[in-house]
């Protein structure tokens, strides 16, 4: 039965990425928010090629993952949920909205620490933003999320089905919210009470440090504004801001084999 949940939370996902990942890049070419940098086509070979090398990595590390965990630790009756009678719907969705906070947390932890910022940072030398920026993290930093998260899962004692979910919901708004994609202000203003928008988490891959250092949330927008780190709009607006790391402007860290050494190199911000 486990073995079957695996499999189909593999295919959930697998579905779940394919079919989003089509309609935010075809959104995208349709009404894009503001012109590429950089194009397509310099971009998403190494884009695309990282995200399925970290899809096979963390399979082959981690078969079981956070989903696993959460199998564990419903066998066994670990979990600070296990402590309060909750129904199954009240529980699974305070652990989505848990997890999404121990997210935003591991988010501000990865910006705030040198070790975990080096592996980070990959993420943010990429010089432009769209669908496939949602994917972009380095292998090291893969390993270190899988880790924390199935931690979390079992510090918490989240039902399986919920993680399942949170795990598709964290994908596809990572894909949302990195997509360059134009939605009007009035319609963004109304998305940021529910979810983080694109405009949103744009601010968060400005050059400018205090924009870079703001706007960590993934999925739900308001952990941002509980926690003072929250950023309305980027100063130099959204089609003018410059996008990435002031020491990663040359192009050579778009490829694949670049962003790999990233960890290892001596620049900072």
């Amino acid at each position: 039965m486990n073995m079957l949940l695996m499999h189909t939370e593999a295919f959930l996902r697998l579905g779940f990425f394919l079919g989003i990942f089509l309609f935010m890049a075809l959104w995208e070419m349709a009404a894009p928010r503001r012109p590429l940098a950089n194009g397509r086509r310099s971009r998403w070979p190494g884009n695309l090629g990282i995200t399925a090398f970290n899809s096979v990595l963390a399979y082959l590390v981690f078969p079981a993952a956070a989903a696993g965990a959460a199998l564990y630790a419903g066998d066994n009756g670990w979990g600070l949920l296990r402590l309060i009678p909750l129904p199954a719907w009240a529980e699974g969705l305070a652990a989505i909205i848990l997890l999404d906070f121990f997210i935003y947390a591991q988010h501000v932890l990865f910006h705030r620490f040198p070790l975990f910022w080096r592996f980070h940072r990959m993420h943010h030398t990429d010089l432009d933003i769209d669908v496939t920026s949602g994917a972009r993290f380095h292998p090291g930093e893969i390993i270190l999320s899988v880790v924390i998260k199935m931690g979390v899962v079992l510090a918490i004692g989240a039902p399986a089905w919920s993680v399942i979910v949170f795990e598709i919901l964290l994908n596809a708004t990572s894909m949302f919210n990195h997509s360059d994609i134009f939605i009007p202000e009035r319609a963004d203003r109304m998305l940021r009470r529910l979810v983080v928008t694109p405009d949103m988490h744009r601010v968060h891959h400005s050059v400018v440090i205090r924009e870079t250092d703001s706007n960590y949330g993934f999925n739900f927008p308001w952990w941002d504004r509980i926690f003072g780190t929250y950023h309305a709009q980027p100063a130099a607006g959204h089609t003018s801001m410059t996008l990435g790391l002031a020491n990663y402007r040359d192009p050579k860290w778009l490829t694949l084999p670049w962003m790999l050494l990233v960890p290892f190199a001596g620049k900072e911000r």
